[in-house]
């Protein structure tokens, strides 16, 4: 085993259960019973608190070596606290036991040669700056990926470590799929606990949570692949699943909250135009709005707790972070923008940006190919034949198909159980909740029609939702769906792991990777372009000078 794997192994487990130490203690910070929840939730939760860190932290200071050591060695610390507070528990064993498997399990999906195009482009770029520098303003000016942040940047800013280096900056992806998959599979059976339930009733949100963790972990296997997309509609996945069982079951709604606001920030984190799904919470407040009958005292339960503040921490952070790198609050949004400071994009710049995002979006260009008249091409559904004819049938196509393939497996499974008695009563908001995802698919279709731009996440959910009700129609015990979802889970792992080790076999051949010697991924001095760009514009202006422009 060489230097390069043992280094990159042992940080992947330090940072990970570093993560969870910070979630532990910021669940104990707000007086939450752990017990409650799964190490899923207190990793996403870590996850929360480390971006809100990083954000705040990098107004002052970059993230440097020494800096990010001493954040992940007192994270691991926390955990072992964490560890010795619960070691009582009798569940713990097989909690820890399911949580490193999974990671064991994820951690081929990190052996990369070669990353997206976006990566070296801005993604790295970015990320490095943070580690280099505190709070600059107008760095927007100097690469266009530069105008739109994500909190993915800001926490792996936080992996820059000694040895490692910079080679750590894809960690972020796992981590958010590793948590999430554990929060799936405690939805679907409660792994490694009470298999013999036999009674326990299968619901809707045990199928949902199956159908979900199966498609992340086929359709999203490639990490290098994931930027700052893929783990933003992981985690709606989970927001659904939340949101669907507070309305079918009312008991969870005080637990759920405070997580459902955590998982809402996140998404609209890691980029801006998931901005719109705030929409969910018409229903969402509808629901406490008619469960309390009082206007006031749910006023209250959105905007005065402990949650609701550090949401909206992190949503003011994420709008410094665009108007620091533009002058706007949200790029490429014109209306946002204020155009009479130094570092301000010009409005006419930030519109043909937003064009050249529709554009793309609507198959009108591309690398090597743009139409003869993108302003009329973009108008109405003008774009829509090319569309169908150069993305539909190329990408939106095979991506239904596997969608298919899912159900029919489910399908063939399901078909000869006998169907429940009683008829199946949907609740209204659960409808209601249905109904936006179907606007939010409409303005997905109508301004962004590219599966990277939410896509896969809104398709999915508008086919796994009514189908999950379907299942929920036939008449499974807890012991009978248990065997199902076990095997259906395993089959998804096996497939997960030929997936990357496949990709692996490609990468040896084509790059000459070499995974057990020289595990990092590919990096060059394109790499540092931009950083090297922005310490000279300093170095002209004088060292205490912290605007580019």
């Amino acid at each position: 085993m060489s230097l390069n794997f043992f280094i990159f192994f042992t940080y992947y487990f330090i940072i990970l259960v570093s993560i969870v130490g910070y979630g532990s203690v910021f669940l104990s910070f707000e007086k939450k019973n752990k017990s409650e929840y799964n190490l899923g939730v207190i990793g996403l939760v870590g996850i929360f608190f480390l971006i809100v860190y990083s954000y705040l932290s990098n107004i002052f200071i970059p993230h440097s070596k020494i800096h990010n050591f001493l954040i992940i060695f007192f994270g691991f610390l926390f955990f072992l606290y964490y560890i010795y507070k619960n070691h009582h528990k009798r569940n713990l064993k097989n909690n820890l036991l399911l949580f490193f498997l999974i990671f064991l399990a994820l951690f081929i999906s990190l052996l990369i040669e070669k990353n997206h195009d976006d990566f070296p482009y801005y993604h790295f770029a970015y990320t490095y700056n943070l580690t280099q520098d505190s709070l600059n303003f107008g760095i927007g000016k100097l690469n266009h990926g530069f105008r739109t942040p994500s909190s993915i940047f800001y926490l792996n800013s936080l992996f820059y470590l000694p040895f490692a280096e910079y080679y750590l900056f894809n960690f972020s992806a796992v981590f958010i799929l590793g948590f999430s998959n554990i929060i799936l599979l405690k939805k679907i059976s409660n792994f490694f606990e009470n298999f013999k339930m036999k009674s326990m009733e299968i619901n809707f949100s045990n199928y949902l949570a199956l159908l979900s963790f199966i498609f992340i972990n086929i359709f999203f296997y490639r990490i290098s692949e994931h930027g700052t997309d893929r783990s933003a509609q992981i985690l709606i996945f989970l927001l659904f699943i939340y949101l669907f069982e507070m309305f079918e079951n009312k008991n969870n709604e005080k637990i759920d909250l405070f997580f459902i606001s955590i998982l809402f920030t996140l998404i609209i984190s890691l980029k801006s135009f998931y901005f719109l799904y705030m929409l969910l919470f018409i229903p969402l407040f509808y629901f406490f709005l008619q469960k309390n009958n009082n206007l006031s005292l749910t006023l209250r339960l959105f905007f005065t707790k402990n949650y609701s503040f550090y949401s909206t921490l992190l949503i003011l952070l994420i709008l410094l972070s665009y108007f620091v790198n533009t002058g706007c609050l949200l790029y490429p949004i014109s209306f946002t923008c204020f155009e009479n400071f130094a570092w301000s994009i010009p409005i006419d710049s930030v519109k043909k940006m937003n064009d050249w995002y529709e554009l793309w979006s609507k198959s009108g260009a591309n690398p090597n190919y743009r139409v003869s008249n993108p302003e009329e091409y973009i108008i109405g559904l003008n774009w829509v034949s090319n569309w169908i004819q150069n993305y539909f049938f190329y990408k939106v196509s095979d991506f239904i198909l596997g969608l298919i393939s899912i159900l029919l497996i489910f399908w063939i499974i399901i078909r000869n159980f006998k169907k429940k008695k009683k008829k199946l009563i949907i609740n209204k908001f659960s409808k209601y909740l249905y109904l936006v995802l179907i606007l939010i698919f409409i303005e997905w279709f109508l301004n962004h029609p590219a599966l990277r731009y939410g896509g896969f996440s809104v398709i999915a959910l508008l086919i796994f939702i009514p189908f999950s009700f379907y299942l929920n129609k036939f008449s499974l015990n807890y012991s009978q769906f248990n065997r199902i979802s076990v095997v259906l889970v395993c089959l998804t792992t096996l497939i997960f792991e030929a997936r990357n080790l496949n990709r692996i076999v490609k990468e040896v051949k084509i790059y000459n990777y070499k995974p057990f010697i020289e595990t990092y991924y590919k990096i060059d001095k394109n790499y540092f372009s931009i950083q090297k760009k922005i310490d000279n514009l300093k170095n002209e202006d004088g060292p205490l000078s912290k605007t580019i422009f």
